[in-house]
C-alpha cells in the first residue's frame, strides 16, 4: 500500500525515525482520539470523565466503570512522568498532551511514536485483513488482525489491543456484524465518539416527545 502514495502524502519535517511512513499533516490525531473524554476540557482526563464519556457513547454502567478504572490506571503514570506520589496522582488523571507516551505495543501502527496518524498503515489494515468486504472487518477478520499484530511476549500489549478493538466492535458493529472502515477512521480522529453522543442524545430526545 505504501508504494501507491505520492510525496504529497508525506508530512514535512518529521523525525528520521518516522521518515517515509506516509504521515498526514495532523500532529494531534491521538490527542483528538482521547480529547472526547476530557469532559471539562482542562487537558486532564480523570476516571469519572472516562466513565461519563463511555456512558455518552452508549456503553452500559458496568463496562463504563471497568473501562474508566482500567484505562486511567494504565495510562495515568505514563502520561504524567516525574509526578511524585500524592493525592493528585491517586486521582489517576491522564494528560491529553502526553497521551503518546502511553502508546502500547502490539497495536496497528496507525498512530506513530508521536501520536500522528499514519495513513498507509490505516489502509494496510483493510488490504491485509478485509477479505469479505473491502471496506469492513468481520469478527473473524478483526481477531486475525489482532493475532498478526502481536509482538513476542508483549502480553500487556496483547490485552490492551484486544480490549480496545473488541470493545469497539461490540459498540459499533452494524446489523450485519461488520465494523466499517469509516467507523474505524472516526475512532482514530475522535469524530466517531462525538457522532455517537449526538445520536444517543437525539434518540433520548425522541423518547421524551
Amino acid at each position: 500500500m505504501a508504494s501507491s502514495l505520492t510525496s504529497n502524502d508525506f508530512q514535512e519535517g518529521v523525525d528520521d525515525e518516522d521518515a517515509g511512513r506516509g504521515l498526514v499533516s495532523d500532529e494531534n490525531a491521538l490527542q483528538k482520539h482521547v480529547a472526547f473524554f476530557d469532559r471539562n476540557n482542562d487537558g486532564i482526563i480523570y476516571p469519572w470523565e472516562t466513565f461519563q464519556g463511555f456512558r455518552a457513547i452508549g456503553a452500559g454502567y458496568l463496562l463504563s466503570f471497568i473501562s474508566a478504572f482500567l484505562i486511567n490506571l494504565g495510562l495515568s503514570r505514563k502520561t504524567r512522568p516525574g509526578k511524585t506520589f500524592s493525592l493528585e496522582t491517586l486521582m489517576l488523571g491522564v494528560e491529553v498532551k502526553n497521551i503518546h507516551m502511553a502508546k502500547h505495543g502490539s497495536d496497528s501502527g496507525v498512530y506513530d511514536s508521536k501520536g500522528r496518524f499514519v495513513s498507509w498503515k490505516f489502509e494496510e489494515i483493510f488490504a491485509k485483513f478485509a477479505r469479505t468486504h473491502s471496506d469492513a472487518l468481520t469478527s473473524h477478520e478483526l481477531k486475525a488482525m489482532l493475532k498478526a499484530n502481536r509482538e513476542p511476549k508483549d502480553y500487556r500489549g496483547w490485552v490492551a489491543s484486544w480490549t480496545e478493538w473488541i470493545t469497539l466492535y461490540n459498540l459499533c458493529k452494524d446489523k450485519g456484524g461488520l465494523l466499517k472502515k469509516e467507523t474505524i477512521r472516526g475512532v482514530y480522529d475522535g469524530s466517531l465518539f462525538q457522532q455517537m453522543e449526538r445520536e444517543k442524545l437525539a434518540t433520548a430526545g425522541k423518547k421524551k416527545e
